[in-house]
């Protein structure tokens, strides 16, 4: 069937990683889909996703899986019974995408490509009997008395715009993140034209922008070291890995876990502020211990070799900053005072915060439409009939670790499955399908 020729069951608004879900389980039961990208090519943003390695799931156990995301986890329940990480990798195995799983439980594609499983997905959403339509760009949604019955679409080919009649309606636009990969937003707009409640979107798993910063120390990451969040004075949380010294402030995994919150923090007007514990192995007395040995060891030296025994090289200039003293003092100096703040440093270096990335580099979106309108056990809209909705249009996101991907795929398989049982049960007269 092409565009255009009558009705089709099912259509899904955006080739990402929930609407190629989407579309393959509606047309897996029978439904005739219908699968509009505006770019010139599905799976965009998944292509590059994880630096282009695309950390797609997590192996730990779905209770595990919900304490990682907000704001709502419990509302994913339905979609990770119904598609969940075992479920993902099968699917891809079965398209011969082998994979594998790395520290943390991650799981990524055993080939290090996120193109690999792009193409699978596309592939697979294709064997399932899929129409995709690159370069349609959808310019509104068609409601008559509350019930989705189309959608009005531009083509790049065609300066008439494409009317398109659909039983169910999908929405899987993805957020705002990344907009050069076509996420810029749009699914926000039709839901709130349509009468959804959008809650506030703010940029999530992204860099944060602080004081000071040190040159000689952009470009250094840290391992194993303890960033911890204070919001107006008081300790929020803590991460534990890997920390990257950045050329406007801080970057690295530990930061991205805890950026949520500082986005949240700061546009609320708070004063946040991070620190490093340099050495979290040590308790203060073990490294005051370590300390006094070192002191001794460089009696007669200068400061410099000393806190190169305790630090990596590019930080040695920013403790000399921090402690007033030259590299060249004699390190007899750190005494008293001075060692109590050396101490001090190793275990709370402190950083203002005083902003953080743009839309341009954040990973995910925080915010969206408001799961108050959507029925947890369909994706369906309670606002507008035959219209669900998946993805990170949604407001959903998890930390790093492969969980947004997985919320992608399983709440773009329930809307699939829903709307799929929704259009064709209506059609052959109320009759359910079996996969």
């Amino acid at each position: 069937m092409k565009p255009g020729e009558g009705a089709w069951d099912v259509v899904v608004v955006g080739a990402g990683p929930a609407g190629l879900l989407a579309a393959g389980r509606a047309a897996m039961l029978g439904a005739r889909v219908l699968l509009l990208e505006k770019m010139e090519k599905p799976a965009r943003k998944l292509r590059i996703t994880g630096k282009g390695r695309a950390n797609i799931t997590n192996m730990k156990a779905l209770e595990e899986q919900l304490k990682e995301i907000q704001p709502e986890p419990r509302f994913l329940r339905q979609a990770f019974q119904a598609f969940f990480n075992r479920d993902l990798i099968a699917l891809l195995e079965a398209q011969g995408v082998a994979t594998k799983v790395e520290r943390g439980d991650r799981v990524f594609p055993a080939s290090d490509l996120a193109w690999d499983v792009a193409d699978a997905l596309v592939a697979w959403a294709g064997a399932q009997g899929v129409e995709i339509l690159p370069h349609a760009r959808v310019e509104r949604l068609v409601i008559h008395e509350g019930v989705f019955t189309g959608l009005g679409v531009a083509r790049k080919s065609s300066r008439t715009p494409l009317e398109i009649e659909a039983r169910c309606g999908i929405l899987a636009t993805g957020g705002q993140s990344y907009p050069a990969t076509g996420s810029t937003g749009d699914g926000y707009r039709f839901a709130e034209a349509t009468g959804h409640r959008i809650e506030a979107l703010r940029p999530s798993l992204v860099r944060i922008e602080t004081r000071p910063v040190h040159e000689g120390a952009q470009g250094l990451t840290l391992k194993n070291v303890n960033l911890t969040l204070w919001i107006d004075g008081k300790k929020q949380a803590s991460e534990f890995g890997e920390v990257e010294f950045t050329a406007r402030g801080l970057a690295g995994a530990s930061v991205l876990r805890l950026s949520r919150k500082v986005v949240d923090a700061m546009a609320a007007g708070r004063m946040v502020a991070m620190t490093l514990d340099l050495k979290p192995a040590l308790d203060p007395a073990k490294l005051e211990a370590r300390l006094a040995r070192d002191l001794e060891a460089h009696v007669g030296g200068t400061c410099g070799p000393l806190l190169r025994s305790l630090l990596p090289t590019p930080l040695v200039a920013v403790f000399c900053e921090r402690l007033g003293l030259g590299p060249s003092a004699p390190a007899a100096q750190i005494q008293g005072s001075k060692r109590k703040q050396l101490l001090g440093l190793l275990k709370e270096l402190r950083f203002e915060v005083t902003g953080h990335g743009s839309w341009e580099e954040a990973i995910v979106t925080a915010g969206g439409v408001s799961l108050k309108d959507i029925d947890p056990r369909t994706m369906a809209s309670r606002k507008v009939g035959n219209l669900h909705f998946a993805g990170e249009v949604l407001d959903l996101d998890a930390n790093t670790g492969g969980y947004n991907l997985q919320i992608a795929f399983s709440t773009g398989w329930l809307a699939g499955e829903s709307a799929a049982r929704q259009a064709v049960g209506s059609w052959l007269g109320g009759a359910s399908l079996t996969p």
